[in-house]
């Protein structure tokens, strides 16, 4: 991961939004609370599948090759440091409650898991010696071999590890930061807390948190705030947003029916799942930005996790509708119409210049400084608003008027970039 952010509400918020000053009595408290709010609910929970006469475990047979490492026991501690420290890094309220946020959304929706299906780890430890063996003691003081799936440990790891990145910087400081919270997310296996279904699942909810709450940027401006807009969804967008809704209500119940017979199937039907319900919550909205792809067509690391299944399925969507018609449309002088471009078609076509449409899918082409890239992404299937028309024409406009051969491109090359195109001749 590195800087990550984006979400799917309050797009619109204005930059002064966060404007007031988060004080150190302010973030020390929300620390306390937070801090409260995670032993009493991971008690609870404990508490309660220790009452019960059976709980049962959940492991691929190939787990046993997993190597027992006492010493990641360290990496795995620092967590709770981690965790602690994150508070203190936003100097504004809105920042801070945001962090609150995340971190209570992946605490509730873990907790809710771990009562609704509680699981136990079922690997025998090894006795460890020692600072670790110490360390493994304090551990077993308060947290119990269950609250499995998802990992607390992975989802919060998840939220920390976009923090941390947005506000570190230097190459080696950031080098360092990935090297130790990746051994902290393998650790979760060498300390035999978890088994590995724990951890997919645990860094989806992770993902979920950062979509629903996202980070803000340096003026306090939410992504996506500058082409979000406060009027309601169209009744277009609502249509479509229940038709995901319904396809990942078809998906859960296959994911549902596969977990006893085939967990790896299981896994991908649930990751479809939550894939069509955070694009359906996105369509509800109506608001293209909150798929976060940034100026450059870039989505952040953790929406290309949580949205991969759906992303996969457009292009290849976007790939099975033009098969038969691959090549862009000339519509004049140095302007085509198309679908998105990968770097090959690009090069082949010698476009010098994209205004890309498309708000689901990142961008495909490789950074060319020779062409130059424009984002004003749009819904798919929704008409644009006015303004969204006017970014699109207006970025048109720009890399026309430098004198590039322009392709506008939205996912086939036959609904968004036409009207753009229509927009900018009229």
């Amino acid at each position: 991961m590195s800087e990550l952010g984006g979400g799917a509400r309050g797009l619109a918020a204005p930059a002064a939004a966060g404007a007031r000053d988060a004080s150190f009595a302010l973030r020390f408290g929300w620390l306390a609370v937070m801090g409260a709010v995670f032993f009493s609910s991971y008690g609870f929970a404990n508490w309660l599948a220790a009452r019960r006469a059976v709980v049962p475990t959940f492991a691929f047979g190939w787990e046993h090759a997993i190597p027992f490492v006492p010493w990641t026991i360290v990496p795995y501690w620092s967590i709770d440091l981690l965790y602690a420290l994150s508070f203190f890094f936003w100097t504004r309220r809105d920042d801070l409650l945001d962090q609150v946020k995340r971190l209570l959304t992946v605490q509730l929706i873990s907790v809710a898991c771990f009562i609704a299906w509680p699981l136990r780890f079922g690997f025998e430890r090894p006795d460890a010696g020692g600072v670790a063996g110490a360390l493994f003691t304090l551990l077993m003081g308060f947290d119990k071999p269950f609250n499995q799936a998802p990992s607390l440990h992975i989802g919060l790891l998840v939220v920390l590890w976009a923090v941390y990145a947005k506000h570190l910087r230097g190459t080696l400081a950031r080098a360092a930061l990935h090297l130790w919270f990746a051994a902290i997310g393998v650790s979760v296996l060498t300390t035999y807390q978890h088994h590995v279904i724990d951890v997919p699942t645990g860094a989806a909810v992770g993902c979920l948190a950062l979509f629903l709450f996202p980070l803000r940027d340096a003026a306090g401006r939410l992504p996506g705030a500058d082409a979000a807009r406060s009027m309601a969804p169209s009744a277009a967008s609502r249509a479509l947003a229940r038709r995901y809704a319904l396809g990942a209500g078809a998906v859960a119940l296959v994911a549902l029916a596969c977990i006893a017979h085939a967990a790896g199937w299981a896994l991908a039907a649930g990751w479809g799942a939550l894939a069509l319900a955070c694009v359906g919550w996105i369509y509800w909205r109506g608001v293209p930005g909150a798929f976060q792809k940034d100026a450059d067509g870039r989505f952040p690391p953790f929406m290309l996790w949580l949205l991969a299944p759906t992303i996969a399925g457009a292009f290849v969507n976007s790939r099975a509708w033009t098969f038969r018609r691959p090549a862009p449309a000339r519509l004049g002088e140095r302007v085509s119409i198309g679908r998105t471009p990968t770097t090959r078609e690009l090069r082949r076509h010698g476009f010098t210049g994209v205004v890309d449409l498309t708000a689901e899918m990142p961008r495909w082409a490789a950074a060319d400084a020779a062409c130059a890239y424009a984002t004003a992404p749009q819904l798919d299937l929704v008409a644009p608003t006015a303004r969204q028309l006017q970014q699109a024409v207006a970025a048109l406009e720009r890399l026309h008027g430098e004198g590039r051969d322009v392709l506008v491109c939205c996912a086939l090359g036959y609904g968004r970039s036409v009207l753009c195109a229509a927009a900018w001749v009229a």
